[in-house]
C-alpha cells in the first residue's frame, strides 16, 4: 500500500511539473511587443536596443565572413578587387558621416535613416542568395550564409521598427517617422539600381551598411538611455 501511494504521488508531481513547464514554455515563446498588448512580452527600451544592437553584430559579421569568402572564390586577383566599383545603390539615402554627426543629428532622423538603409536591402539580399545558390565554385554553406543574412536583414528592421515604436509611446520621438508607417514609400526612386551591380559590389556595400545600421544603433541607445552600458 505504502508503495502504491508513493507510485502515485510520483505521477501527481511528474504531471504538475509538465504542466509548470508547458507555462514557462508557452510564455517563453510569446511575441515580443512595444507595448502592453495581449499574448505578449513587454521589454524595456534599454532590452529592446540591446536586442536589436546584437542582432545588428551578428549581421554585420556574417556580411565579413561572406565577403572574405568571396574574395577567395571569385577574386584571387588583387588588381582585380582594387578595380571594383564603389557606388552603392544606397548612396542616395543621406547618411550622418561619422559619429559626432550621426549624435547631432535629431532622434527621429537617425530611426529613419536605419529603417530607411534596412528596407533597401531587402530585395537585393534576397536575390544576392539566389545567384550564389547558382554559382557550383561557391559551397552551399556559403549560399545558406547569404541566405541566413537576408533574413537577419528581415528581422532586423522588424526589431527596429519595435524600438521606434516604443520611442513613439513613451513620447521620446514623434510619430513622423514615415519609415515606420510606410518603410517602401521613403526608397528612393532609383532603388533598383542594385539590379546592374555586381556581386562583389553588393557584398562591398552591404558589409559597409550593415556596420552603419550597428554604429547608428548604437548611438540611438546612448543618447536615449545612457545609464544602460554606454
Amino acid at each position: 500500500m505504502p508503495g502504491n501511494i508513493r507510485s502515485v504521488s510520483f505521477v501527481w508531481l511528474v504531471l504538475v511539473c509538465l504542466l509548470f513547464c508547458s507555462r514557462l514554455t508557452s510564455v517563453g515563446a510569446a511575441p515580443i511587443c512595444a507595448n502592453a498588448q495581449a499574448g505578449c512580452h513587454v521589454l524595456s527600451l534599454a532590452n529592446l536596443f540591446d536586442r536589436v544592437i546584437q542582432h545588428s553584430a551578428r549581421t554585420h559579421g556574417i556580411s565579413n565572413d561572406l565577403h572574405y569568402e568571396f574574395e577567395q572564390y571569385f577574386l584571387p586577383s588583387k588588381n582585380h578587387i582594387a578595380r571594383v566599383s564603389r557606388n552603392c545603390h544606397t548612396s542616395s539615402i543621406l547618411t550622418p558621416n561619422g559619429k559626432e554627426n550621426a549624435q547631432r543629428m535629431a532622434r527621429e532622423e537617425l530611426t529613419e535613416v536605419i529603417l530607411k538603409l534596412l528596407v533597401a536591402w531587402r530585395d537585393p539580399l534576397w536575390h544576392f542568395h539566389q545567384s550564389m545558390a547558382h554559382h557550383h565554385d561557391f559551397n552551399n554553406f556559403s549560399s545558406n550564409k547569404a541566405l541566413e543574412m537576408s533574413d537577419m536583414v528581415h528581422e532586423l528592421r522588424k526589431g527596429v521598427e519595435k524600438v521606434a515604436e516604443k520611442m513613439q509611446v513613451l513620447g521620446i520621438i514623434s510619430n513622423t517617422v514615415s519609415s515606420l508607417a510606410s518603410p517602401e514609400a521613403s526608397l528612393p526612386s532609383d532603388s533598383a539600381e542594385w539590379r546592374l551591380m555586381k556581386d562583389y559590389d553588393l557584398l562591398y556595400c552591404f558589409r559597409r551598411d550593415s556596420n552603419k545600421v550597428q554604429n547608428y544603433l548604437k548611438i540611438l541607445k546612448c543618447r536615449i538611455v545612457p545609464e544602460h552600458g554606454c
